[in-house]
């Protein structure tokens, strides 16, 4: 091709393409609960609202998420704050610039099971995340510890809340931790009850917004206005639980109903606004949530699953940039 057909080409090329492809701000986020300030700010319009343009980006796991932040794939990202502080601890340019949602995680049992507390719960099966995640950290380090057990007096199954829930319906296991919408779903289609909820014995700050430090340096005005979109969407989502639903429930629950064990068919967002209204979110993150994350990080070192090079503490304070909301305080 001659060089004035292929200037023709880029030329029209260029015409062609959205005019917003080079400065779209990209948001990872799971498909939990837990994130339902990144899918509301997204569908309520909050992040247009602010001035960006965004592409919600799923991913399938915290990992997957934290290398498209490490990689430059992603702006921002809502996740579990173990797997970031356990990424950021191997050299990660990982910043924690935010809060999101408080650990609630609810252990069921199936009410065939015999299982009355934390500690019936030895020598059974109990499906939880996958070893290493937010949910599998407080289990083995908090909720097991709570009931006398030790990681090993349980056997358990790492698998996704989807399984586990269908886990419990199929009496393949005995038990589940579960956070929501998951926990919500789990009680109206199998036969359970609820023993234990990890938010009100040891409320911790399960889900945080990360970016990279590289992204803070050269986008930051962008990254404020991200956190002042999800701020909203979290006063939404606390004083308005069923118009919130209203956005997401798609995300949850394909069908426009849910058949249930006592209750029939429910709207699914029903189902969605009742998940809602047992969760705390959070844009901001305090002093008792900054404590509670250095004992994460304690926790994961016990484990082993964080280690620094000289074996002493990691300080997660190495980590956080809360310049946002300290400029937001009134």
């Amino acid at each position: 091709m001659k060089l004035k057909s292929w200037i023709t080409l880029a030329a029209a090329l260029a015409v062609a393409a959205p005019a917003w492809a080079a400065d779209t701000f990209r948001v990872g986020y799971l498909r939990v609960m837990d994130d339902a300030q990144a899918m509301v700010a997204q569908e309520g319009g909050f992040y247009e609202k602010a001035g960006l343009h965004t592409e919600l980006v799923e991913f399938k796991s915290g990992t997957d998420l934290i290398k498209a932040i490490v990689g430059g794939q992603l702006d921002i990202g809502v996740l579990g704050f173990t797997n970031a502080v356990a990424w950021a601890s191997k050299g990660a340019d990982l910043k924690v610039v935010g809060g999101a949602q408080q650990g609630y995680h609810s252990l069921l049992v199936r009410n065939d099971s015999g299982i009355r507390d934390i500690a019936g719960l030895k020598g059974r099966v109990l499906a939880s995340q996958s070893e290493g995640s937010t949910a599998d950290v407080v289990l083995k380090g908090v909720v097991l510890k709570e009931g006398g057990l030790s990681a090993d007096d349980v056997n358990v199954m790492g698998v996704s809340p989807a399984v586990a829930v269908q886990s419990l319906v199929g009496k393949r296991v005995d038990a589940a931790f579960l956070f929501e919408p998951y926990d919500r779903i789990a009680q109206l289609v199998a036969p359970v009850t609820q023993i234990y909820e990890v938010g009100q014995s040891w409320p911790f700050p399960c889900m945080v917004v990360i970016t990279s430090g590289d992204t803070l340096a050269k986008r930051k005005d962008d990254v404020w206005k991200a956190l002042d979109a999800q701020r909203e969407a979290i006063a939404l989502l606390q004083q308005k639980p069923d118009e919130a639903a209203g956005l997401i429930a798609h995300y949850f629950i394909a069908e426009p109903t849910l058949k249930t064990l006592s209750r029939g068919e429910l709207p699914r967002e029903t189902v969605i606004a009742e998940a809602i209204r047992t969760q705390v979110f959070t844009a901001s993150l305090n002093e008792a949530d900054t404590r509670r994350m250095q004992e994460i990080a304690d926790i994961l070192q016990a484990q082993g699953s964080l280690k620094t090079r000289d074996g002493k503490p990691y300080e997660v304070a190495s980590i956080l940039d809360l310049s946002w909301q300290e400029a937001r305080q009134p």
